[in-house]
């Protein structure tokens, strides 16, 4: 396992909910390329339609977008590892991608620096590269693949290490998380409910909290992967957005 200075790493995870609240919304061109993305969701679902399953445009970034990214930084001070956390949370993604791209431009100035999210090589940053695409933003060096070898991407993730070689299995953050011993902290929604909480409550703060709680987690899995102690809760700072 890279061993990496833990101030050198920058852990992230994002919030993506469909591009329109409901299926009744989509251009007739757009529901058409949805109901033909949704049949293998549909498969063994006699229950389901493409309009019942559209919620889980989410997980595809040409169906949806993204609304939060949450960003932790741990310092080592003389005592205690201290983390820092901001996030980015607005309705317009491309301004949010422009401030987080702006962000990460500066994160990767500084050679040896890091990203880290759970399932990120996966998930995380190939989103944030097609989502930025699509608005036309400059990718940030950090998240760029062209060209480099293997050992030249900057990127962890804490899945892929816990797969230890194994490449055939899925393990959620929670999962690991209970499965490493690691606390989670106890929240008022789950991934699956950011949709419903973004388009019918529009509560952006509850959005940035499970965001947020989520990098702790990551945070976390990390240091009990690298054999360090646990970051002590209470030695977390929250910097405004």
């Amino acid at each position: 396992m890279k061993q990496v200075p833990v101030s050198h790493i920058l852990f992230l995870d994002i919030e993506t909910v469909s591009a329109f609240a409901t299926f009744s919304e989509l251009s007739p061109e757009w529901k058409t390329l949805w109901e033909k993305k949704a049949e293998s969701l549909l498969r063994n679902q006699d229950n389901e339609t493409a309009e019942s399953v559209y919620g889980r445009a989410a997980i595809y970034a040409e169906f949806g977008r993204i609304i939060c990214i949450s960003c932790g930084v741990l310092q080592r001070m003389p005592d205690d590892l201290h983390l820092v956390l901001k996030s980015f949370c607005c309705a317009d993604e491309k301004q949010l991608l422009r401030d987080f791209a702006d962000m990460l431009e500066k994160w990767g100035a500084t050679p040896g620096n890091y990203l880290c999210a759970h399932n990120g090589k996966e998930f995380d940053f190939p989103w944030l590269c097609r989502r930025m695409t699509v608005h036309g933003i400059a990718i940030p060096g950090m998240l760029q693949l062209g060209g480099k070898k293997p050992w030249e991407v900057n990127h962890l993730d804490t899945m892929e290490r816990w797969k230890f070689g194994d490449y055939k299995s899925y393990t959620s953050l929670n999962l690991l998380a209970h499965t490493l011993g690691i606390p989670t902290p106890k929240d008022d929604i789950d991934g699956s409910m950011v949709g419903e909480v973004y388009w019918k409550n529009r509560d952006m703060n509850r959005i940035v909290t499970y965001c947020q709680k989520d990098v702790l987690t990551v945070v976390q899995v990390y240091l009990r992967l690298q054999g360090e102690p646990l970051l002590n809760v209470d030695n977390i700072e929250y910097r405004a957005t």
